[in-house]
């Protein structure tokens, strides 16, 4: 991999779309969960009040694991289908915030929502293998070691329970609407999903706080070899001579005008 001051500004225009995207989707996401929150309020039916915070640890979960893949694995050239699949992961999260108090489209809108994500983590190893190839020293190698390994768990473990919990949940309303809707037996599954959603979020958070760390030194690695490249191809002579070259043209141009 070359590495070059304009691969260095392109990385950054890719990021910022990347934080752009990421903010915007997730605001949508907080509109619509704001919107049905106060509806579900003003109901006063406390049995459906559990379903408020846990969209908005949705929302967390989503942004806090958005910016770990985009301060990890998020470089030029920019992926689409990894982006297209984030709006299409967001287009289910506000369709689930509309259901706050019909649980048994919660539960089953929560299932499509999470294999949407499922496919992310797969798709998202096209990056990471990326990455692994643009590694330029212990630290870089070691943050994608890391990186690969929580991917691998959220595919293999995470991102399959957390479907499996909602299939299960949707199945058990559809088939003793009796005392989950009836006698509110859903808040059970509400609080389960909630405590789940908890569990992730505080594993998402200490992951960062882990890699904090190699990020800052991965990228240190990566700016440092950008200069060695650029003092390596500046004492070539004849890269140094267009230079110069280029430099006296721009001095002829700005003294003749």
């Amino acid at each position: 991999m070359k590495f070059s001051a304009e691969r260095s500004e392109l990385d950054s225009m890719v990021l910022q779309i990347e934080l752009t995207l990421v903010s915007i989707i997730q605001g949508v996401a907080l509109f619509f969960l704001i919107d049905n929150a106060r509806v579900v309020l003003t109901t006063q039916d406390i049995a459906y009040w559990l379903y408020i915070p846990a969209g908005l640890l949705v929302i967390f979960v989503f942004w806090s694991r958005s910016i770990l893949h985009t301060l990890t694995v998020v470089r030029w050239p920019l992926e689409f289908g990894h982006n297209f699949l984030y709006i299409t992961c967001a287009l289910f999260e506000a369709l689930l915030f509309t259901k706050l108090s019909e649980p048994r489209m919660w539960f089953t809108l929560g299932a499509i929502y999470s294999a949407v994500g499922w496919v992310i983590f797969l798709w998202d190893f096209r990056l990471i293998r990326a990455r692994e190839s643009d590694s330029v020293g212990d630290a870089s190698n070691r943050l994608s070691a890391k990186v690969r390994r929580d991917q691998r768990w959220n595919v293999i473990l995470f991102l399959p329970g957390v479907f499996a919990l909602n299939l299960i949940c949707a199945f058990c309303i559809y088939s003793r609407p009796d005392f989950f809707l009836a006698h509110n037996g859903h808040v059970w599954l509400i609080a389960f999903q909630l405590f789940g959603f908890a569990a992730y979020l505080f594993y998402s958070v200490r992951f960062y706080v882990d890699l904090a760390p190699l990020i800052a030194a991965a990228r240190a690695e990566w700016r440092g070899m950008i200069g060695d490249n650029e003092r390596a191809l500046f004492r070539c002579p004849a890269i140094r001579a267009r230079s110069m070259r280029g430099e006296l043209f721009q001095c002829r141009t700005a003294a003749a005008r």
